[in-house]
C-alpha cells in the first residue's frame, strides 16, 4: 500500500523509515523525489561492471574501503548530524565507495562516501546533472562519476581543496579512467559499455 506523501512538505529521514511500501524515495533538502521502479538493462549492465572492477580492486589491494550498489541509503547531514529527524538528504547512488569504515552503520551510509556513480537515465537525469552534483559537491564527495550509457561516456569530477567540484573530465571508449581514491587504478571505458 503506497503511503500519501505531500511532495512539497519537507521530511527527514526519520519520516523516510516510517513509509513501509515498496516505493523507491530519495530526499534532497528533505524534499520526496521518486524513483523509478526497475532500471533498463544497459544501467544495470554498468552498475555490474564497474561495481565488479571496485571490488576488485578492493579485494586485490585489501584497502579497508567497501563498494554498495543500490539499493543502498546515504545520508548526507548538512552540519554532520547523527539523528534521524535532522537529517534531510537522504539518497541512493547507483554505487558508492566508502574508505571510512566509522561512516558505515546498519542503516547505510552517514557521512560522504568517498566515489559516488550515478547512471544516468531519461527520468533521472536533472537529479543526477544538478541536485546531486549541487548536493554530493556540498557534502564532500571527494569523487563523483556519471556514466552515460547513451552516448557511452563517464565524465568524473573531482573535488579541489576549495570544497568544489573540478570541471569534469569526459572519458570515451578508447580510454581508461583514474580511479583518483586508488591511488594508480584505472578502468577501461570500453569494458564498461
Amino acid at each position: 500500500m503506497e503511503v500519501a506523501i505531500d511532495l512539497k512538505q519537507r521530511y527527514t529521514y526519520a519520516d523516510y523509515l516510517t513509509w513501509a511500501d515498496d516505493v523507491m524515495r530519495e530526499l534532497i533538502d528533505g524534499f520526496v523525489h521518486l524513483m523509478s521502479p526497475a532500471p533498463k538493462l544497459k544501467h544495470q549492465r554498468v552498475c555490474g561492471i564497474l561495481t565488479g572492477d571496485f571490488r576488485y580492486y578492493v579485494r586485490k589491494s585489501n584497502c579497508k574501503c567497501e563498494v554498495f550498489p543500490a539499493p543502498f541509503d546515504v545520508r548526507l547531514p548538512k552540519n554532520g548530524e547523527k539523528e534521524n529527524d535532522q537529517i534531510y538528504n537522504v539518497v541512493q547512488p547507483d554505487i558508492c565507495v566508502v574508505c571510512d569504515p566509522s561512516k558505515l552503520d546498519e542503516d547505510g551510509c552517514i557521512g560522504a562516501p568517498d566515489l559516488i556513480v550515478e547512471v544516468l537515465s531519461k527520468s533521472s537525469r536533472r537529479r543526477d546533472l544538478q541536485d546531486k552534483f549541487n548536493l554530493y559537491e556540498k557534502s564532500g564527495v571527494r569523487e563523483y562519476w556519471i556514466a552515460n550509457p547513451k552516448a557511452k561516456t563517464i565524465t568524473a569530477y573531482i573535488l579541489q581543496p576549495d570544497g568544489k567540484y573540478d570541471d569534469g573530465s569526459d572519458y570515451i571508449t578508447d580510454e581508461k579512467i583514474p580511479v583518483h581514491i586508488f591511488n594508480g587504478y584505472e578502468i577501461d571505458v570500453k569494458e564498461i559499455f
